[in-house]
């Protein structure tokens, strides 16, 4: 081990666990961590809702990697060396327990993401890391085997190594430009769809699980999704939109989030066997009024959103339902179109597609292949994941393997 100076632009997930494992590996490395803002591990603190959804129960590294649209292949590997397995065992030897919900999310049990703060904070004293908060980063140049990192107060920092691991902030794209690399455009992924459809907006809260969904955009190849859906004020949103969202995040931003959203809203079964049930209600009860019996097993309110919407009179009762509107009803509940006119705002969207090539980095060190002695790790990479924890997982995966890299007397 030699004595090396290291500085992480970063304090998220990744800043942090790198910059741990880079410490706890090597005694002699004096590691900083250079924090724009005031407050560290922000997107630790808010994610899962406060709960901090740390990462997912799929320890089998093909299926795991499987839910990555982007960096999946360069992960095989990253995923062999530390997976979740590797994350729960990490947060069990530093006190933290993680419990798996029914969908596979893992959080901490005590629900709160300020466990896995503290957590990381403690690690990183004992450790000996030296933090920074509102210590902004201007550039990064590069003298021989010599870094220097200018700050936004014209101070300068020598080091021997660089970590970024800014997310999707531009400072780190421009200090990864600034030496060569390409950054592929980021735009937003993990978002819910507008769709203007006030009746539809007015049954917000509604939720259906599973639907089967398919998003038609454009010249693009048509995407599938199945799993829960949620109707929301603006839209639609739930895992099954958002992982939609997250493999069409490029094709969506080229398209300005314009498309067409078909909803199978009964997956589990064919055409002919909503129409079974649909003729067999009608023969049991006859004079009930559509709108009030429905006829199927979906919620009441979304039964009778899709009775006005294929046009059926509120007052009719099922034995005048003409057959043309019983096709309409099936129609409507196998494969109902909805236009997708733009994405949500709100704080399900931070997660970003796009980064630094994924080529011009050695997956074995999470090092520059252009630029000795400067690694990347997390969001800044060009990889994201769907919801469910997988984003996190990526940003200790990567910040470990980078922490490692670091440390070694290998450059």
């Amino acid at each position: 081990m030699q004595h090396v100076r290291i500085i992480v632009i970063g304090g998220g997930a990744a800043g942090f666990f790198g910059a741990i494992a880079t410490a706890r590996i090597n005694p002699f490395a004096q590691v900083i961590i250079l924090e724009a803002s005031q407050q560290l591990l922000t997107k630790v603190r808010i994610s899962g809702g406060g709960r901090c959804n740390v990462t997912h129960a799929c320890f089998d590294v093909k299926a795991l990697v499987q839910n990555y649209p982007r960096g999946n292949k360069a992960l095989i590997g990253a995923f062999s060396r530390f997976q979740p397995q590797d994350t729960v065992a990490w947060f069990n030897k530093h006190g933290v327990q993680l419990k798996t919900e029914a969908d596979g999310r893992m959080f901490p049990i005590t629900d709160s993401s300020e466990t896995i703060v503290d957590c990381l904070l403690s690690a990183a004293k004992m450790a000996g890391v030296k933090i920074c908060t509102g210590t902004s980063v201007v550039s990064v140049d590069k003298i021989g085997s010599e870094f220097t990192v200018v700050l936004k107060s014209g101070e300068k920092l020598e080091c021997d190594r660089v970590l970024i691991a800014t997310g999707s902030n531009p400072v780190g794209y421009r200090i990864a430009e600034g030496f060569g690399h390409i950054i592929n455009t980021p735009v937003p992924s993990l978002f819910t769809f507008n769709i203007r459809d006030e009746s539809l907006r007015e049954l917000a809260g509604v939720s259906i699980n599973p639907v089967k969904l398919r998003l038609n955009i454009p010249e693009q190849p048509q995407l599938e999704q199945t799993g829960a859906l949620l109707i929301t004020h603006w839209g639609m949103s739930g895992p099954a939109v958002l992982k939609l969202s997250a493999w069409g995040a490029r094709a969506l931003h080229e398209s300005k989030y314009q498309a067409v959203l078909s909803v199978n809203w009964l997956p589990e079964l064919k055409p002919e066997e909503i129409r079974d049930k649909l003729l067999a209600t009608k023969a049991e009860v006859p004079r009930r009024s559509i709108l009030l019996h429905r006829g199927i097993d979906i919620p009441h309110r979304l039964w009778q959103y899709m009775v006005v919407r294929v046009g059926i009179n509120s007052e009719i009762r099922w034995a005048e339902i003409s057959k043309k509107h019983l096709n309409l009803l099936i129609q409507e509940l196998s494969q109902g179109q909805y236009l997708v006119n733009g994405k949500g705002v709100f704080k399900d969207e931070f997660v970003t597609c796009g980064g630094v090539n994924l080529k011009e980095v050695d997956f074995k060190r999470m090092a520059s292949r252009l630029v000795p002695g400067l690694y990347f790790a997390g969001e800044v990479l060009d990889i994201d994941g769907v919801t469910g924890g997988f984003n996190f997982q990526s940003a200790w995966t990567t910040s470990y393997l980078a922490g490692l890299g670091m440390a070694s007397d290998e450059e």
